[in-house]
């Protein structure tokens, strides 16, 4: 359990809580229970250090209070909007017996020893997450899928990962798909249209061309051929034709 040294505030105006973080101090609120809401501080730097590690909004941290150590599980971070920096922090104390409603991350492991990952398969991640009715004294902060042995074409439904005692996920009545490890996706080529073929098509519809054309020209020389024909006739038949008599 991580844990991070706090110190009771006073603050009461947006003046003091801006005096307080230009002093590296951020300011937080510990709620929940029987208790009164306890006003406290801490350091900039120590709760940064907290917040990169995995799983800080599902994780229980103890802080030190006094001399005192009180288990609170981080409920929000403020973030300043222009240097993204953290401004405030609410966090819910740990009550025997309470429950608690939370966004789970889930792990996947032995991704070296899986089958269908060999085969050039797909993990398909359907939710990062799952929200689960949790008691505060026993909060996972993981969900865990091993993946040793599976082959292409397996899913996990939330049936199949192991929760802890009094654990249940909040969607109830359905055993909902949390990954499935899918066939690799290939990405076909278009075909390249034949071009022997359109080589041939471009031939014949020349040959084609052509003999129309050559169709063509006869067609003319042999009109052409009978205009001659019927000159020469014509001439033919003047010659044989007698002369007229003188008178």
């Amino acid at each position: 359990m991580n844990s991070i040294d706090a110190n009771t505030r006073s603050t009461k105006t947006k003046g003091d809580l801006n005096l307080l973080r230009a002093k590296g101090e951020i300011p937080a609120v510990i709620y929940g229970g029987k208790d009164k809401n306890q006003n406290i501080s801490f350091s900039k730097k120590a709760l940064k250090i907290l917040i990169d590690k995995e799983n800080f909004l599902s994780n229980i941290i103890s802080i030190k209070i006094e001399g005192q150590d009180l288990s609170v599980l981080p409920r929000e971070v403020v973030f300043d909007t222009v240097t993204d920096e953290p401004i405030h922090v609410d966090f819910l104390r740990i009550v025997k017996g309470g429950k608690v409603t939370l966004e789970i991350p889930v792990k996947f492991i032995n991704n070296d020893n899986c089958p269908g990952l060999k085969r050039g398969g797909v993990l398909n991640i359907v939710r990062r997450k799952v929200e689960l009715n949790c008691p505060t004294e026993n909060i996972p902060s993981e969900l865990v899928v091993d993946l040793e042995g599976v082959d292409i074409g397996q899913s996990f439904k939330i049936s199949s990962i192991e929760l802890p005692d009094n654990v249940t996920p909040t969607i109830r009545g359905r055993d909902f798909v949390v990954a499935t490890l899918a066939a690799p996706t290939v990405i076909k080529e278009p075909e390249k249209p034949a071009e022997t073929t359109e080589g041939a098509e471009g031939t014949e519809g020349d040959a084609t061309t052509k003999a129309e054309g050559a169709e063509g020209d006869a067609k003319a020389a042999a009109t052409e051929g009978d205009k001659t024909d019927k000159k020469d006739d014509a001439k033919k038949g003047d010659e044989k034709k007698p002369a007229p008599e003188k008178k």
